[in-house]
């Protein structure tokens, strides 16, 4: 909430407790939490974490990705500032390569470090040891449909542009998943696929 000049007052109810849950729930273990989707921090239910990363495809980090996943799997979680320093590597660099990482399901949130001054840091973790994954996962194809359709039973009814902003798919290959589970209309210029 903001003054008409832009001045913060308070959080609203959601985005006050979004703020505490994002760091709260994943130390817990009861929330996946990280910039996995729609380049934004997002609260991922355990359940769907295979099917995630089924569809995200990650293939074996390189260069500075690769030695910060290197560095976490041997000291355990880190802090940005952490990596920045273990990388010799500056801020820029390193939160594009973490929110790559993040994105991939290779790391994810861990918990929230207290610092001294100011707000606490986020410690990163890769995903396979703060999560636990069966060792088969579904298909990508198969893992794409019950993806498209948590969301699609969420909203109701979306555009493959609403599908495509939520996992970073191709227009195209999302009306593609989206023809594959739910029957649709077109509306003028979009077409719309309805929750079965």
């Amino acid at each position: 909430m903001r003054e008409a000049d832009g001045t913060f007052v308070r959080w609203s109810d959601g985005m006050g407790f979004l703020w505490g849950a994002k760091d709260e729930l994943p130390a817990r273990g009861l929330v996946c939490v990280g910039k996995h989707l729609a380049r934004v921090t997002a609260c991922v239910a355990p359940r769907l974490l295979p099917a995630l990363v089924a569809q995200a495809g990650a293939g074996e980090p390189e260069g500075l990705e690769a030695e910060l996943v290197a560095a976490i799997r041997s000291a355990g979680p880190l802090t940005a500032a952490e990596l920045r320093d273990v990388a010799g590597a500056d801020k820029r660099e390193v939160d594009r390569a973490v929110a790559a990482l993040h994105r991939r399901f290779v790391l994810t949130s861990s918990h929230l470090v207290e610092q001294e001054a100011g707000w606490g840091a986020l410690a990163h973790d890769l995903l396979e040891r703060k999560w636990t994954l069966p060792r088969r996962l579904p298909a990508a194809d198969d893992a794409r449909r019950e993806l498209a359709l948590v969301v699609l039973r969420s909203a109701g009814e979306l555009t493959a542009a609403d599908l495509r902003g939520v996992f970073g798919w191709h227009r195209r290959a999302a009306a593609g998943v989206l023809d594959g589970v739910a029957p649709s209309r077109d509306e003028g210029e979009f077409r719309i696929w309805t929750a079965p």
